[in-house]
């Protein structure tokens, strides 16, 4: 049997809101697994979603770079936003996502992307990452990088929360196939970013989503059904219609567009072709928020600074 210890209690209770009593019961249920307890309550009805495990905290930019056919983002972290806004710190995330553009191969990688040498500069990204180091004084990561290219049509980009040209708190790109009008379909395709920056879909349809999950959210709903007491065949159509609005709240073609709630992104993307003058195929797409997943021990900022006076 798992200890069942306050600081796992209070880290529960911060996830899904519910009570300090209930929290405990979720993790003695479930052994101390803080994933199984979170289900448990969200079965139970006393949390609404799990939330995110701890605040993001890790600063810095994501950086956008595109060409005719294809367009890169990277994420590169620093310790503070001060830095973020550095201009030195923001040429450097320009120069990568840029180097990142021109990188070749079918699966990119930070790896790869780390032994680039750098047009101008004469060293590998890894080596000038560190070179920014030194002068910058802050630790800096290159964390993300993707790339996604199209044999016709347009891969769009957008930033969200601009701090610079072509970077900002949030960087999404879009590839869309079509052999339609160029310049509206980048368009089109700028209000897809746009719509990905706000909603963050999971996948691109269905059939995308990670089935471990899929599995997880069926577990849930099946016991959520449970918990209503009706009998076998109408808890099974219960649990086929929650799918389904799970799909629609976490497949990017199932949601609501957020340019035109009235129409879903599948159906936005019909409706685009005939301005375009052509089929659209929206084939894939990458959304990066800075610090995302990241997580950060929460200080006390006053007591810090009490402290430091207390010293001098």
């Amino acid at each position: 049997m798992a200890q069942i210890t306050a600081a796992l209690v209070k880290e529960l209770r911060e996830k899904t809101g519910a009570g300090m009593m209930d929290s405990k019961k979720a993790l003695t249920e479930s052994d101390g697994d803080m994933e199984a307890a979170v289900d448990w309550l969200r079965a139970k009805g006393m949390a609404k979603a799990a939330k995110k495990a701890s605040r993001v905290a890790a600063e810095g930019l994501v950086g956008v770079a595109s060409g005719a056919k294809a367009g890169a983002v990277v994420e590169i972290n620093s310790e503070t936003d001060f830095v973020a806004r550095n201009a030195e710190f923001q040429e450097m995330v320009a120069l990568i996502a840029k180097t990142g553009l021109a990188l070749d191969g079918d699966t990119p990688s930070v790896e790869a992307l780390t032994q680039v040498t750098l047009d101008g500069v004469g060293k590998s990204v890894e080596e000038h990452i560190k070179d920014k180091v030194a002068t910058i004084g802050e630790n800096m990561t290159l964390r993300r990088f993707n790339k996604l290219s199209v044999k016709n049509g347009v891969v769009a980009t957008y930033i969200h929360n601009a701090a610079a040209s072509g970077m900002g708190k949030i960087g999404v790109l879009a590839a869309l196939e079509s052999d339609g009008d160029a310049a509206k379909l980048e368009a089109f395709g700028r209000q897809i970013c746009m719509h990905i920056a706000a909603s963050n879909p999971a996948s691109l349809s269905e059939k995308d989503l990670d089935p471990q999950l899929v599995e997880r959210e069926r577990q849930v709903l099946t016991e959520q059904a449970r918990e209503s007491g009706k009998p076998d065949n109408v808890i099974e159509k219960m649990i086929v219609g929650r799918l389904n609005k799970y799909y629609q709240e976490v497949c990017l073609l199932k949601q609501n567009f957020v340019i035109n709630p009235d129409l879903t992104v599948e159906k936005a993307i019909k409706e685009a072709a005939g301005d375009v003058g052509a089929p659209i195929e929206l084939t894939a797409f990458v959304r990066l928020e800075v610090g995302e997943g990241v997580e950060k021990e929460e200080t006390d900022f006053a007591a810090e600074v009490a402290a430091q006076v207390g010293k001098s």
